[in-house]
């Protein structure tokens, strides 16, 4: 009992929902048997629609030619016609005045009747037909022929038609249309009856069509959740064939590819940061500790000269500022493509001449050597502030005091942006060139320098994230350190 409350209840709610939302809440398989039932359906109740009405209006069509022809036979020569047909005056009076009368005597085929000119009937077939006003205008010679149609005789509806005679007068034709209306009838129930068929079958193939044809979907659904649960991005999704879901899996196995990918990464990118922060905080610990133990026992200050304690706190502010700054750079790096700045023209000279102006406050003890031209790019300038702003930084790490840094852009490579940034440093040695833009790396002499090793690296990601690129090579001078190269695609000057 409770059950059936239960499934009523269900129905009833599934009733009241909106169309749309119920429509939707259908599985996939079941819309698309739907459509199909639907559409072939539609098509079936139109053709069959049109079937009856072209069958009806041929039977009319006929009907209105065979008048038509006896019309014109008659008129031809009413005499003869009147004189072969027996008079209904010589008739005993039990003959029937319509067409279904007693069953033998019941007349078959058209009746007909001529009119006088002054629209009396002058005789014809045994079946009488009505003299309509419009006959009489016909016989009078005030009309030309007409056609009307539900003549009643008795219990069926006929189709006359009235032509003029010449010399005066008129001739009827009549025809019972019971027996084309009952051809109709049962032509349309037979219809019917395969309207019903087609749209049962219909939905029988529709269901088995929509099934067969997103097995292959369900297969990918299967093998995608399958992924989901069990985290192995690894195990690329089998798929066979050209069609559109063998395409929707090439697509899913890319884009697990690249999720692992990113995912391998990112891990990389945690372990290599933590590895990197624990050196700095381990620092920093021993130093605190060492400080917080002097706190807690004073008679060990002299353990600690006051110099070595303002070397201690100089090296601490140091090691702070050290993990501020890789802090800062980790997250520069693990910055996605979507930033919070949006990518609009802008002219790079611009953005160039920004970063050397933040670069001479913070290392005044060099020169730099600039030649900028107008270079319009498209691009984020705070992130293109931030990549030269880095690349100034490393290359005023490298100068010697009182060295120059030399600074180029130009725009001579057709298609392409490029800045050249050369210092004045001993140079990378060609065993380090091919990792100095790898994160976290630092080659051996720059180990007992300041800095992450992350600096270059986000110079590297962020020339990819514009379409260029960032290279690293000797400076042509002999002598004269290295110098890293950014290249951009160049815009039109209008774009800028």
């Amino acid at each position: 009992m409770n059950d059936r409350r239960g499934g009523a209840a269900v129905r009833g709610f599934v009733a009241r929902l909106p169309p749309g939302r119920w429509w939707r809440a259908r599985p996939l398989h079941a819309r698309l048997s739907l459509l199909v039932t639907g559409a072939v359906g539609a098509a079936v109740l139109v053709v069959a629609a049109g079937a009856w009405i072209a069958v009806g209006q041929i039977q009319r069509h006929q009907v209105a030619l065979e008048l038509s022809s006896d019309a014109a036979s008659i008129a031809a020569n009413p005499q003869q016609w009147l004189a072969t047909e027996s008079s209904r005056t010589r008739d005993d009076g039990n003959r029937p005045a319509y067409g279904k009368g007693a069953g033998r005597d019941r007349e078959i085929g058209p009746c007909w009747q001529i009119l006088d000119p002054d629209g009396t009937a002058a005789g014809g077939s045994r079946t009488t037909l009505p003299i309509t006003t419009t006959a009489k205008e016909i016989a009078t010679g005030t009309r030309e022929e007409a056609v009307q149609e539900k003549i009643v005789l008795g219990p069926d509806d006929y189709m006359m038609l009235t032509v003029p005679l010449a010399g005066g007068g008129a001739v009827q034709v009549g025809m019972d249309e019971d027996p084309g209306e009952r051809v109709l009838t049962a032509f349309g129930v037979l219809l019917a009856l395969g309207c019903a068929a087609g749209v049962a079958g219909a939905a029988f193939l529709g269901r088995t069509v929509a099934r067969a044809g997103l097995a292959p979907v369900e297969r990918l659904t299967s093998a995608v959740e399958d992924v989901a649960v069990t985290q192995d991005l690894d195990q690329p999704i089998v798929v066979h064939g050209a069609d559109e879901i063998a395409r929707l899996g090439r697509s899913v196995n890319a884009m697990l590819a690249a999720i692992d990918a990113s995912r391998r990464a990112q891990r990389t990118l945690v372990e290599d940061a933590g590895h990197e922060l624990r050196t700095p905080l381990t620092s920093i610990r021993t130093n605190v500790e060492l400080l917080l133990e002097l706190e807690r026992r004073p008679e060990l200050a002299h353990r600690l000269p006051p110099e070595e304690r303002a070397k201690l706190l100089a090296d601490l502010d140091a090691q702070v500022r050290e993990l501020a700054t890789l802090t800062t750079e980790l997250v520069e790096l693990s910055r996605e493509e979507a930033t919070r700045e949006t990518i609009e023209p802008l002219d790079f000279a611009e953005v160039v001449s920004a970063a050397l102006d933040r670069v001479r406050i913070r290392v005044p003890g060099l020169a730099y050597d600039t030649a900028l031209d107008l270079a319009p790019v498209l691009g984020r300038p705070g992130e293109l502030e931030r990549m030269v702003v880095n690349v100034l930084d490393n290359a005023a790490k490298w100068s010697p005091p009182g060295g120059s840094v030399q600074v180029r852009l130009t725009t001579a490579e057709p298609g392409w942006t490029v800045l050249t940034v050369t210092d004045g440093g001993p140079g990378i040695a060609a065993e380090d060139l091919p990792h100095v833009f790898d994160r976290f790396y630092r080659a051996p002499a720059a180990r007992s320098m300041p800095g992450s090793g992350l600096g270059l690296a986000i110079v590297a990601q962020t020339a990819a994230q514009h379409g260029g690129c960032a290279t690293a090579a000797p400076a042509s001078a002999p002598g004269a350190g290295t110098t890293v190269t950014i290249r951009l695609p160049a815009q039109p000057l209008a774009a800028a």
